[in-house]
């Protein structure tokens, strides 16, 4: 590792900013359409199950599938550029979407936003892999989660408020158009680090390995393959979840729009963000011991927070649905940096971005594409036995998955203690 090959601390700030906006937007423009979902699906008059389909299935087999092939070209070519017109793409769709003049439109549109989202985010992971070193990187890879948190809060404040007064259709274009102005900064300031700046030198981009030999790599290794089951579990929990609680608080206890868009933004986006963060600070100080101990909490508190979840799914009262939801909202979006992380530590300089695409594809296209769908599915068959309550069951019955997901964060962390840790590497970049 060449010393003039390490970012400075600014450039790794000021580009983590850059690529935490572009993150922000897209999930922006991914969840704002979760609170939306009670007046499109009563304006156009469908079942819980095409919605789950809309939310879910039709965004995430595009940015999931597409989201390969675009990270073999990041790992060969410019990821700055990838990033640029995947975030100018993803922007005018949604905004697009806002002129949907039926359902079908709609779901067609948001398939246009899994297309250009499908180049941001393991793009945007390998490039903070070059920016901060390993023992950094927990912490600037849950940075990039929190920027999730953030786009729901936005999307959540912007959805509840402007689909009250203005329409949805208004909300989705608001949400649209900031990503074209922020294209534009990004390609103006945005610096494409060196790759493998804190680790032994890459090789050429044109020897780098196929989709096949990252793949084989991954699931043939041990900690790996564990990882990525326990992540696409937690994905799956996670946005079947998120994707209905806006329908679940409106139905169950009887919220407007604009009051679930500030519930969803400020009890669970802001307290979903600072967990996401301290998730990852706590991961990157107990991995000093060894990279299983991070592993291992991650499995604890999914444990703890299934009874509680349960439980503030079927409370009465909303301040004791908030309450009990407390400790799970903080908690649950622990995983989220870490394994982003551990998945670029553990592969080759020249297979991050594939690497990080195959995970994304395993969470996205499961946990994304069938999450909402099960919930909706599990709504609307649940029905009869339980009429206007089969949403707060289905969520309650999805929920106790995290139990499964438990179990292969053990064993990731299990096999992780069987074999032998990265090397520390040294560098200037800092979050600070």
């Amino acid at each position: 590792m060449s010393l003039a090959s390490v970012p400075s601390a600014k450039e790794a700030r000021t580009a983590l900013l850059l690529l935490v906006s572009a993150y922000t937007l897209s999930i922006t423009d991914r969840m704002i359409l979760t609170v939306l979902f009670e007046p499109i699906r009563l304006e156009f008059g469908v079942s819980d199950t095409q919605m789950g389909l809309l939310g879910g299935l039709s965004f995430a087999l595009f940015y999931a599938t597409l989201g390969i092939p675009i990270a073999r070209a990041a790992d060969r070519g410019n990821r700055k550029l990838i990033i640029v017109a995947s975030l100018a793409v993803f922007s005018l769709m949604t905004a697009l979407s806002g002129l949907a003049v039926g359902f079908v439109m709609l779901l067609l549109l948001r398939i246009g936003v899994g297309v250009g989202e499908a180049g941001v985010s393991p793009a945007s992971q390998s490039m903070v892999a070059d920016y901060y070193p390993k023992e950094r990187r927990a912490s600037a890879m849950a940075a990039l989660v929190v920027g999730a948190n953030v786009g729901m809060i936005i999307g959540y404040l912007v959805g509840g408020l402007v689909s009250q007064y203005y329409g949805w259709r208004a909300a989705l274009v608001v949400v649209g158009v900031p990503g074209l102005a922020l294209a534009a900064v990004m390609y103006a300031r945005l610096r494409e680090p060196i790759r493998g700046a804190f680790e032994a030198p890459a090789p050429r981009a044109d020897s780098s390995p196929t989709i096949l030999q990252t793949a084989a790599f991954m699931f043939g290794s041990p900690a790996v393959r564990q990882l990525l089951i326990a992540s696409t579990i937690s994905g799956t929990v996670t946005y079947g979840l998120t994707t209905w609680l806006p329908a679940f608080f409106v139905r169950a206890h009887g919220l407007s729009q604009s009051e679930v868009g500030l519930l969803m933004a400020l009890a669970f986006g802001v307290v979903g963000a600072v967990g996401a963060f301290v998730g990852g600070k706590w991961v990157d100080r107990l991995s000093r011991g060894g990279l299983e101990r991070g592993l291992w909490m991650i499995a604890a508190t999914q444990l703890a927070v299934v009874p509680l979840s349960v439980l503030a799914y079927q409370a009465g009262p909303l301040g004791l649905a908030l309450a009990l939801f407390a400790l799970p909202v903080f908690v649950s979006p622990f995983y989220l940096g870490p394994t982003l992380a551990l998945i670029q530590t553990l592969s080759p300089v020249p297979m991050r971005a594939v690497a990080a695409a195959i995970k994304m594809l395993c969470l996205n296209l499961v946990g994304m594409g069938l999450g909402p769908l099960i919930v909706g599915a599990l709504s609307d068959s649940l029905t009869d036995a339980f009429g206007d309550a089969s949403l707060r069951v289905a969520l309650s019955i999805t929920v106790t998955l995290g139990l499964w997901s438990a179990l292969h964060f053990w064993l990731c962390g299990r096999a992780l203690a069987r074999q032998p840790q990265p090397a520390p590497s040294g560098g200037s970049a800092s979050l600070a």
